[in-house]
């Protein structure tokens, strides 16, 4: 039987993912936000051209430019949210198997039964 494998490892484990995921959509969000101000400045850059009497296919190609980068903002925003969602998920998942799984722990901890890895789950349960 695997004994490396415990509750309390298992919840060390779950809670380390929940953080980490979400650090990650915090971070895809904060670049996603950066993204759009780089489309934000495009566009403005494309109507100082225009005010300036530039070219139409410089000013064209600068608002062409400015919406692939939005594009690219609103892709990254659109991963940032299923990020975020997968984040709340795992936590979701966390919370549950603690609430279920958490009683176990305690009747470990509180036996004075050696050898209470290789015992049953029903055993605990009635414990």
């Amino acid at each position: 039987m695997a004994t490396d494998l415990t509750f309390k490892a298992l919840v060390r484990a779950v809670e380390l993912k929940e953080k980490t995921l979400a650090r990650n959509a915090e971070s895809v969000k904060k670049a996603a936000d950066n993204i759009t101000e780089h489309a934000d400045d495009t566009a403005r850059d494309a109507d100082a051209l225009g005010a300036k009497s530039v070219d139409r296919d410089s000013i064209s190609e600068c608002q062409e430019l400015s919406k692939i980068i939005r594009g690219v903002s609103d892709a990254a925003i659109h991963y940032a949210v299923k990020g975020a969602d997968t984040a709340k998920a795992a936590k979701a998942a966390g919370d549950q198997a603690r609430t279920t799984h958490a009683g176990f722990q305690e009747a470990f901890d509180r036996s004075t039964v050696t050898g209470l890895e290789n015992v049953s789950r029903d055993w605990l349960e009635q414990e």
